[in-house]
């Protein structure tokens, strides 16, 4: 009777739970296809309708909203584990975030809270939106973790926290429904978007995470960074390298310096799941290491970020699509190697369910690597996290390629001091700074690399009485928004013998992110990186440089040694506000021309009808009334703007501030630079508006437009085979291809219709301000410029310098300005620039002594490099990087550094915002 009963009753709960199961919707059920059908793609709408279906069919689903999108929608992370677990969510996730900030807890409490607590993992999909693999292997995971009962995924539900998280779904909406809009499947194409699949900045959605310019960015960095702190995030996304499936971890050299090792090691254990899962399921075609070109240099990326926060961040680049295609013949992938150690075949017909298929067998490898593992990973970031506190708080040395050739250098000249040739030869071999062969005596380690004043900070001072301070409070919210902690002075206070304000921040190393606050302050060194000994460079995965607070202009002090004093710590995730308070003053207000915000002061006191000035030196005057004194003072509180009351008038010339009418090019498809540069113009509060090439073609500019912005990748070069984009020029798609309400968009700017026009506009009077390679304006005009980095050949004639002598990829350098032109007023006189291979030019000196034209800014010395690589870079020194020229009544202004950098670059800001006045 016993057994009949136990019978019955597992019986009972076979059926109970099984009509549980069979309630989870299929996604053939909702969508009408299977997920990887050929030719079929889910828009968001159908997505999100089928998230909140499945939320109500299953008890191991929690759906939960992040955030808006830039174009409104919700943003969906789907929290996925046994309902046991989800029952306990907010204890796990204390324990995640715990165990990642590794302060204060013994190594007993971290053994514990590692045995109590889950592993907590993140998948995201769809992200760039065009790689449609993304986001519908998200929804094809997640029924099949809601659906499936077998050993493994039981075994994944009771050990794992699963934070599916949605993107881009803005993105999704578009791309699935153009791609959907032929009622032809073999008509379906997904490509020729008409604009950016994530409003403002398309691709770059993937460039924006040390920053978080955009709603998406700061949705998804508020989980990854302060509520949730994952252990392992994987990114998905498409392209695979060709002639192979898929590119997956472990990445290529370099990874940055400043990683904890076990990071790096625990890339390699995650990536070992992958492709052995692959290999066992007979899933050919992973490639890693030097397969690809991805590495763990940069920050800034939705993965790449979270490296710098002790997290194993994955990334993998998939082929496929619903469009069925190949898989092609590259003989020299055909070879196993450790590169790919199980190469595919090439298949005439690859289809989209495959990637799929690869994309679960993928997600299911981390998740279950997570459930076998979940103590050690949490105990590993416990680790991480710990180890970093403790370089925080004691003298430690960062390795750096810069290090290691100064030691080769001080060991060279002691050898050349003492007379031993036979020594110093050995560095004849050294290339790039690399010592072979050999060793140095253990003394250069500890007087060269160990020197006392190249150690890591113990913190940063970042002064509030700085020209811009509220710049400097944005770059505060930066690392706010990454998961630092930050310390605010309650009361003025001295280190080192300099005083500091009440209200000055403080960052402190000794925390578990210190890989992110070291990124974020110091320069990085890129180590130099060719194809062989005297072959031409690799390029960087991205940037080679980006230091945070030098693209923003930031002042702040580094110091060495411990140090404390009135502070107080704000809790983790606190945005901060600069504190003032506009008082009124008799005669106005008036505003110092280094604060980007004056700009929205100003912009805010026109529009309510206020009047403003221009002073000689470029600040700020704004005459006392009703409608004024309203605007500044919500402005100034809202902004945090010092505003300086005024009793009387000031004295000297002033300039009547006049709104102008500005235009900003953009493209069929739409321009990333162009989209941050819109949003920008949106955040300083300027009226625009946007202009495409056939409204240029069409003439009368003058009566329509003051300014006209061209960003980088819009002006052609003027001469062939000089542009590195021109190649890709007119090779989009045909008006007859496009709705016709996108026609107006379509077409770009070319030498025979747009420049007549464009010169038209600059003679009758109207201003034209170029960024990067549309500075070749200035050679379409015939301006007396030519290009500072040539050489001559041996045949005498000017050929633009080869890489292996000059190359500099995306990184900071250092530049004297021109500070008495109105141009560059509140510019610093040594001002960090974003450059990236960017144009210099040589300006006739009989053109600059008559005023036609004036440098704005040039290098100054053979050593501009402030961060990242660069290769050749004496070759810049008396090159000028930014000027402005007369042409007939109006003005172009060439910028050939990036002075709008992703929305990141806010020193340079005021080189686009004082010409729109």
């Amino acid at each position: 009777m016993k057994n009949k009963s136990k019978s019955l009753f597992l019986a009972l709960l076979f059926l109970v739970t099984h009509v549980s199961w069979s309630q989870v919707p299929t996604p053939k059920e909702h969508f009408g296809f299977d997920i990887g059908d050929d030719y079929m793609l889910a828009n968001f709408t159908q997505t999100e309708d089928y998230f909140k279906k499945l939320e109500k069919a299953s008890d191991r689903l929690k759906l939960t909203v992040i955030g808006k999108t830039e174009e409104g929608r919700d943003q969906y992370m789907l929290i996925v584990s046994s309902p046991e677990n989800l029952k306990k969510l907010d204890r796990y996730k204390e324990i995640s975030s715990k165990m990642a900030r590794a302060e204060g807890i013994s190594e007993e409490q971290a053994r514990g809270m590692a045995a109590e607590g889950k592993a907590v993992v993140w998948i995201d999909g769809g992200l760039h939106a065009t790689e449609v693999v993304g986001i519908h292997q998200l929804i094809e995971t997640i029924y099949q973790v809601l659906s499936r009962n077998d050993a493994e995924t039981k075994r994944i539900l009771d050990n794992v926290i699963i934070l599916f998280t949605h993107a881009n779904p803005d993105g999704q909406e578009l791309t699935s429904n153009w791609y959907m809009r032929e009622k032809d499947p073999l008509k379906r194409k997904n490509e020729a978007l008409p604009r950016l699949y994530q409003k403002y900045i398309g691709h770059d959605n993937n460039r924006d995470f040390y920053i978080q310019n955009m709603k998406e960015s700061r949705n998804m960095g508020y989980q990854l960074f302060v509520e949730w702190i994952p252990q392992i995030m994987y990114n998905h996304h498409q392209r695979g390298p060709a002639g192979s499936v898929l590119a997956g971890p472990p990445y290529r050299d370099p990874f940055n310096y400043v990683f904890d090792p076990m990071m790096v090691t625990g890339i390699d254990a995650v990536g070992a799941a992958m492709y052995n899962r692959l290999n066992a399921e007979n899933k050919p075609g992973f490639t890693r290491l030097n397969g690809s070109s991805f590495s763990t240099w940069y920050n800034g990326g939705l993965r790449t970020t979270t490296h710098f926060h002790n997290m194993i961040g994955i990334l993998t680049e998939i082929i496929g699509g619903p469009t069925p295609e190949e898989v092609p013949l590259v003989p020299e992938r055909l070879i196993p190697n450790n590169n790919t150690p199980n190469p595919v075949t090439p298949q005439k017909k690859w289809h989209f369910k495959q990637s799929i298929d690869y994309s679960v067998s993928l997600n299911y490898a981390i998740l279950d690597h997570a459930s076998r593992n979940s103590d050690h990973l949490l105990y590993n970031i416990y680790t991480m996290g710990k180890n970093s506190i403790k370089r925080g708080s004691a003298d430690y040395w960062t390795p750096s390629p810069k290090r290691v050739e100064e030691i080769n250098a001080a060991y060279k000249a002691d050898q050349a001091k003492a007379k031993k040739p036979e020594d110093a030869n050995a560095f004849n071999s050294l290339y790039g700074g690399n010592f072979r062969g050999g060793s140095v005596p253990v003394q250069y380690y500890e007087t060269v690399f160990e020197a006392p004043v190249r150690r890591d900070p113990r913190g940063y001072i970042i002064p509030a009485d700085q020209a811009d301070f509220p710049t400097a409070v944005k770059y505060i919210n930066a690392l706010v928004r990454t998961g630092i902690q930050i310390e605010k002075a309650t009361a003025a206070f001295q280190v080192n013998g300099k005083s500091y304000p009440a209200g000055s921040y403080i960052v402190k190393t000794a925390q578990a992110f210190r890989p992110h606050i070291l990124d974020m302050f110091e320069p990085q060194d890129y180590p130099n990186d060719f194809q062989y000994p005297g072959g031409p460079p690799v390029r960087p995965y991205d940037a080679a440089g980006w230091t945070l607070a030098y693209q923003m202009g930031v002042k702040f002090d580094r110091v060495l040694d411990a140090f404390d004093g009135p502070f107080e710590k704000l809790p983790y995730g606190q945005l901060q506000l600069a504190e003032v308070k506009a008082i009124a003053g008799s005669a106005g207000y008036e505003i110092g021309a280094g604060v980007n915000d004056a700009f929205v002061v100003v912009n805010d006191v026109l529009k309510a009808g206020g009047e403003a000035y221009r002073l000689a030196d470029g600040r700020f005057y704004i005459p006392q009334s009703a409608k004024a004194k309203l605007s500044v003072e919500k402005s100034a509180k809202d902004f945090g703007v010092k505003v300086t009351s005024l009793s009387k008038k000031p004295s000297g010339t002033m300039t009547k501030v006049v709104p102008l009418k500005v235009a900003l090019w953009d493209t069929y498809g739409g321009s990333m630079p162009s989209g941050w540069v819109r949003w920008m113009l949106e955040q300083y509060h300027f009226p625009f508006n946007v202009v495409f090439s056939k409204e240029i073609d069409g003439g009368d500019l003058r009566k329509k437009y003051d300014v006209i912005l061209f960003v980088t990748r819009a002006i052609p070069a003027a001469t062939a085979g000089g542009d590195m984009f021109g190649a890709f020029r007119g090779r989009g798609p045909k008006e007859e291809e496009i709705p016709s309400e996108f026609h107006a968009t379509m077409g770009s700017i070319t030498a025979d219709k747009s420049i007549p026009e464009l010169k038209k506009f600059l003679e009758a009077g109207g201003k034209i301000v170029t960024i990067g390679s549309s500075t070749n304006l200035a050679y379409h005009l015939g301006l007396p410029v030519r290009n500072a980095l040539t050489e001559l050949t041996a045949e005498g004639v000017s050929k633009p310098l080869p890489n292996e002598k000059y190359f500099i990829p995306g990184s900071i350098l250092n530049v004297a300005v021109d500070t008495t032109a109105k141009a560059s007023w509140g510019i610093a006189a040594n001002t960090d620039v974003y450059f990236d291979n960017s144009p210099v030019f040589t300006l006739a000196p009989d053109a600059v002594a008559k005023g036609t034209l004036r440098p704005l800014a040039w290098f100054p010395n053979n050593t501009p490099l402030r961060s990242g690589w660069a290769w050749g870079q004496a070759y810049l020194q008396g090159g000028v990087a930014a000027f402005e020229a007369n042409v007939g009544k109006g003005k172009l202004y060439a910028f050939g550094p990036e002075i709008t950098f992703r929305a990141q670059s806010h020193g340079t800001f005021k080189w686009l915002m004082n010409q729109l006045y």
